[in-house]
């Protein structure tokens, strides 16, 4: 008997299937964020002014780093008084994860697809193209993103918010995969396993490539790894050629 060393993400996250699914059927996921919630109360970034303060907050600590930003420095950012951001955000570790839901809500911009009612080859493909992009790799910035990984390891909050954020893209391209293979349009029967791996390629390639300061060698590496995604999915590169690449991501 062989046993699939890949776990089962869908055993006992039914919730984040369901969310990953709902993003997949929707025109423009930005607009549609789950809620999320920060100590007691409900809190949305679908609320302008929250919005605001965490893509500022974003920008802060992009430039002068995670450890050196303080509400404060948002706040002079902004011109406002610093009461106006601590009566959204009360600490900056709720701000932090209000940050690291942000990210969740960028990257799930990859599954925007034209038709809401049926997902076809191109989707995937296009998928696939953007991930294995500039545009993604740029999505986020790597200084913050694993600022906040290596945080994972102290707490348990941040933890759990990158395992949803790695769950969620799996589970999201699992499904894409899975009806695309339902359509006879591929045949990849172990969606789960494909997306699993197309994703370990992703990660890996990213953390290796975030080293490589010659850029002839990064392209030709991130396509090296990205032919490697469609040989996992059974598709040739070489026939579709005509299609174009539409992406949802922006910088």
């Amino acid at each position: 008997m062989v046993v699939n060393p890949i776990p089962n993400l869908f055993d006992g996250h039914k919730s984040k299937l369901t969310y990953a699914i709902y993003y997949l059927k929707l025109k423009k996921p930005f607009e549609h964020l789950a809620h999320h919630n920060i100590n007691m109360g409900r809190k949305s970034l679908k609320d302008a002014r929250q919005l605001e303060i965490v893509e500022i907050f974003y920008k802060v600590a992009r430039e002068e780093g995670y450890e050196n930003t303080s509400i404060a420095k948002i706040a002079k950012v902004m011109e406002v008084n610093p009461s106006l951001i601590l009566h959204y955000f009360t600490t900056k570790e709720d701000l932090t994860y209000a940050l690291i839901d942000y990210i969740l809500e960028r990257y799930l911009l990859i599954f925007t697809i034209e038709n809401k009612e049926k997902i076809v080859l191109s989707d995937l493909i296009n998928t696939i193209e953007t991930l294995f992009s500039k545009k993604w790799n740029l999505l986020f910035d790597d200084g913050l993103f694993y600022t906040f990984y290596a945080l994972a390891f102290r707490e348990e909050t941040i933890r759990e918010k990158y395992k949803t954020i790695l769950d969620s893209l799996r589970l999201a391209l699992a499904s894409m995969i899975e009806q695309c293979h339902t359509c006879n349009l591929i045949n990849v029967p172990d969606y789960q396993t494909a997306s699993d791996l197309i994703f370990v390629l992703v990660d890996g390639a990213y953390f290796y490539l975030s080293l490589e300061k010659d850029k002839q060698v990064y392209d030709q590496r991130l396509d090296y790894y990205k032919i490697k995604a469609y040989q996992i999915l059974g598709i040739d590169p070489s026939t579709f050629s005509n299609i174009s690449v539409v992406s949802y991501l922006t910088t």
